[in-house]
């Protein structure tokens, strides 16, 4: 069942599930961007091939907020809201251990290998440039709730710059040796981007599910 956050004539935000890819891939398994087209054509009873518009995406095991287009000039206006940085990305996630800092901004060159599908830190000449922002919220023991704000979006970006700082993100199975068994903690809880046609900006948000680690926090929009 699609958890639809907001909706108009131009665009569909909703809820990505965990363990969905945000489009089809190689796995072939259900994908988020198929759903919202059985969902359009259902709703609204249209015959045929129903429009939606790719704008971003998030890493399978990430679940949280998109949008997603329901006209092509509403796909080409945001998209060009992404080249220009104004769709802006809000996560929240659990460190296992606790930063030095209350709050600070972490910037890194990265580099992906295409054929193992892992990111790592390198040099300027070879990376490309990423960087966010983090606040600590609260401190459960030795793990660590954060809200983070992105200026570069990057694949596998969040995860591999705490886990390069000695701060995997709980339960990331790719990038922290001691995960353990569960689900990645990180969920990208706002999102904010200018309307297509009003221009004024639109918020969405939601709050990720009450499991663990999740539930060890009192989490609040």
């Amino acid at each position: 069942m699609l958890n639809v956050l907001y909706e108009d004539n131009h665009v569909l935000c909703v809820e990505k599930p965990v363990n969905i890819p945000s489009m089809e891939d190689d796995s072939h398994d259900e994908d988020l961007l198929s759903l919202c087209r059985v969902y359009l054509k259902e709703k609204y009873n249209k015959p045929g091939n129903v429009y939606c518009g790719l704008i971003h995406r998030l890493d399978r095991p990430v679940g949280g907020v998109m949008v997603f287009a329901k006209t092509s000039k509403a796909a080409s206006r945001l998209s060009d809201s992404v080249r220009r940085h104004e769709l802006k990305k809000e996560y929240l996630a659990v460190l296992d251990g606790v930063p030095k800092q209350q709050h600070g901004t972490l910037e890194d060159y990265l580099v992906k290998d295409t054929n193992t599908n892992m990111v790592t830190v390198t040099d300027a000449a070879h990376g490309k440039k990423c960087i966010l922002h983090y606040n600590i919220l609260q401190i459960k023991g030795n793990r660590t709730l954060v809200h983070i704000s992105l200026d570069t979006g990057r694949s596998h970006q969040i995860r591999v710059q705490f886990s390069s700082r000695g701060l995997p993100l709980v339960y990331d199975q790719r990038y922290n040796k001691h995960a353990g068994r569960g689900q990645i903690a990180l969920y990208a809880y706002r999102l904010t981007f200018p309307h297509p046609t009003k221009k004024e900006p639109v918020t969405v948000q939601h709050l990720p599910p009450r499991e663990d680690p999740w539930n060890d926090f009192e989490v609040n929009l």
